[in-house]
């Protein structure tokens, strides 16, 4: 891609969330807190499934690159923001606007792919146990993890390569706090119909249709889970899927919003607030979700917790005000 030969613009201008100074401050110090409880949370997760070998399942291998992931893809955007909390001149190169978008888009769309991923294994754990451990081996779960970053990272290209198959000639101000596609074609000065069908075709292909997936592979497993006989079977066999379930309504739920709207109705207030939501607060809560809904991961958590005594205590939390 040939970004510097379609654009007269080397730089653009960041306005963030707010200008008022005060505030400023106090986010800085809210979304400094909210990243570090990112980064130990999902560090924490990939740790208790590294060295816990009940946890050594296809559900927790998924589970730990979904930590992975949401650690880097919270990394792309926060520390940036951070900074321009403190900065007077908030702006990002062109090629570092081109870099984050890549990158974000990446890990998001992996993000969708790996959910549906996830579906599946539980899909297959439970409507089909007894050929769930020939099926899903080792092997296969590499392969599906890596399919899943492959996939991501061609999709997220097509969409940057449309994206920045424009003309940016000024002005070069972003009402957002980073760099996200919808905000940036805004700023074009040559028509992006074209543009945004390609990209809402991708969306379509990365976020309507894994969703779709899910929703129907848990439509065949709440089936199979009302015909168990036991209630405290269908209890335990569900509390598998609850916590992932709760990840995927809220992903895709504000993706989708995001992403699949009319541009009429994108509003550059109500778009910073929807995007704080899937890349600043999502990434915080998957883990602590994990945590308070999972019995194995809160069991393993609790095996590294410097508090032994306080088990009802939500573990993650206790770790994190201990290190």
């Amino acid at each position: 891609m040939h970004l510097r030969n379609q654009t007269s613009v080397t730089e653009f201008l960041l306005l963030g969330l707010t200008s008022d100074a005060k505030t400023q401050v106090l986010l800085f110090l809210l979304f400094l807190v909210i990243y570090l409880i990112t980064l130990t949370g999902n560090f924490l997760i990939i740790t208790v499934v590294y060295i816990d070998s009940q946890l050594q399942t296809p559900m927790y291998f998924f589970l730990s690159n979904l930590s992975f992931l949401d650690m880097c893809y919270t990394t792309i955007i926060v520390p940036k923001m951070l900074v321009n909390f403190l900065s007077q001149e908030k702006t990002i190169s062109f090629v570092g606007c081109a870099a984050q978008i890549l990158a974000s888009l990446f890990l998001g769309e992996t993000e969708c792919i790996l959910l549906a991923v996830m579906a599946w294994d539980r899909y297959m754990a439970i409507c089909n146990p007894l050929y769930y451990n020939v099926i899903m081996n080792k092997k296969t779960c590499y392969y599906m993890a890596a399919g899943a970053w492959v996939c991501g990272l061609a999709i997220s290209v097509v969409d940057v390569v449309f994206t920045f198959h424009v003309s940016f000639c000024g002005p070069n101000t972003i009402n957002h706090f980073f760099c996200e596609v919808p905000a940036l074609l805004r700023l074009a000065c040559t028509d992006t119909y074209v543009n945004e069908v390609v990209i809402f075709v991708v969306c379509v292909i990365t976020l309507v249709v894994p969703f779709s997936l899910i929703l129907f592979t848990y439509v065949y497993i709440i089936v199979i889970v009302v015909h168990i006989p036991s209630t405290t079977r269908q209890n335990r066999t569900f509390s598998t899927c609850t916590s992932h379930l709760m990840v995927v309504m809220l992903f895709y739920g504000t993706a989708i919003f995001m992403y699949m709207r009319p541009r009429e109705s994108y509003s550059p207030e109500k778009d910073k607030m929807i995007s704080v939501f899937y890349t600043v607060i999502t990434p915080m809560l998957n883990p602590i979700i994990y945590s308070l809904r999972n019995n194995d991961v809160k069991r393993a958590l609790r095996k590294v917790s410097p508090i032994k005594s306080v088990s009802s205590t939500p573990c993650l939390l206790i770790l994190f005000l201990h290190i």
